[in-house]
């Protein structure tokens, strides 16, 4: 943990001291990253037969989840744009 921690910092460090050059790759390079590492979770959940036997039971506590999350991220959104609108119209009324 104090690893991932660690390197996490780094990045954070190295992102500041570097925040004024142009890295147009970094974006790209992370989107293939985190494809990459997808596939890995899904070769390592596909080689673990453990998971593949407890898959429904699993697939519907995810799913479960999955759903709840996206409802609770989208009703929070809805919520701030609301209030961001209502500043701005409040600020567009005062002056």
């Amino acid at each position: 943990m104090f690893t991932v921690i660690s390197l996490m910092l780094l990045g954070i460090a190295a992102g500041w001291i570097l925040r004024r050059r142009r890295m147009g790759f970094v974006r790209p390079l992370v989107t293939c990253l985190i494809w990459l590492l997808l596939f890995l979770l899904g070769v390592e959940v596909g080689g673990n037969e453990r998971i593949i036997r407890g898959l429904h039971t699993l697939g519907l506590e995810a799913l479960l989840v999955a759903v709840a999350a996206t409802l609770g991220s989208a009703l929070a959104a809805q919520a701030l744009w609301k209030d961001i609108v209502r500043r701005k119209q409040r600020k567009e009324a005062e002056g």
